[in-house]
């Protein structure tokens, strides 16, 4: 299992990007909020993953939060869903938008992605009402901590790789106030991973 890989951004493409990973070079599928937030060629980028492995491929997703991330995971868990779809819908919806959109169930506005019609966006609708409690993320809790902000992402970057959650606070929030409030995802997660290996 890939849960997360860091490296350099070598190429970009319609749908996927490939990251050099000291000298491989690994072509990773993005949703196209994703691929428009990731950088440009060279830089560093740091990608949450899902590794699919099918008879006839093997097909690695990356995802620019834990968020993303765990949406992926249930869209693909509705019959008919598969990964290509899951990211078509995770393009047009962000996790917290899809949240909504399921808890009143808009089937309307999972129509929106493409290859996904009524009937489709109805089982989805249906099926996730019930278990997308825990994916629903900050905004359903009332926190008032944007979905999918620096922050957060950093935090669940953090608890992906085994921190406590008191650790990866503490952590994501010495790195946030020496980087400064507009410091991007990548740099907040190495500073905080330095910090935490110090704790």
């Amino acid at each position: 299992m890939i849960a997360r890989l860091s490296g350099r951004l070598a190429e970009l493409g319609v749908d996927h990007v490939v990251v050099d990973v000291h000298g491989v070079g690994l072509l990773v599928l993005l949703s196209a909020r994703t691929l428009a937030a990731i950088g440009g060629i060279g830089s560093d980028v740091l990608l949450l993953t899902e590794f699919h492995v099918r008879e006839d491929a093997l097909t690695l997703y990356g995802f620019g939060s834990g968020a993303e991330r765990d949406w992926f995971r249930l869209l693909t868990g509705v019959q008919g869903v598969g990964g290509r779809v899951a990211l078509a819908i995770l393009s047009v919806l962000a996790p917290d938008e899809l949240s909504r959109a399921v808890a009143a169930g808009d089937k309307a506005m999972v129509a929106r992605a493409n290859g996904v019609g009524a009937k489709l966006a109805t089982r989805i609708v249906t099926e996730l009402k019930d278990r997308a409690g825990p994916a629903l993320g900050p905004a359903a809790s009332g926190s008032g901590q944007p979905v999918g902000g620096v922050e957060a992402d950093a935090l669940s970057a953090l608890a992906n790789l085994g921190f406590r959650p008191a650790e990866a606070t503490a952590a994501v929030g010495a790195a946030i106030a020496e980087l400064g409030g507009e410091a991007g995802l990548d740099a907040v997660v190495r500073i905080a991973l330095r910090k935490a290996s110090r704790a």
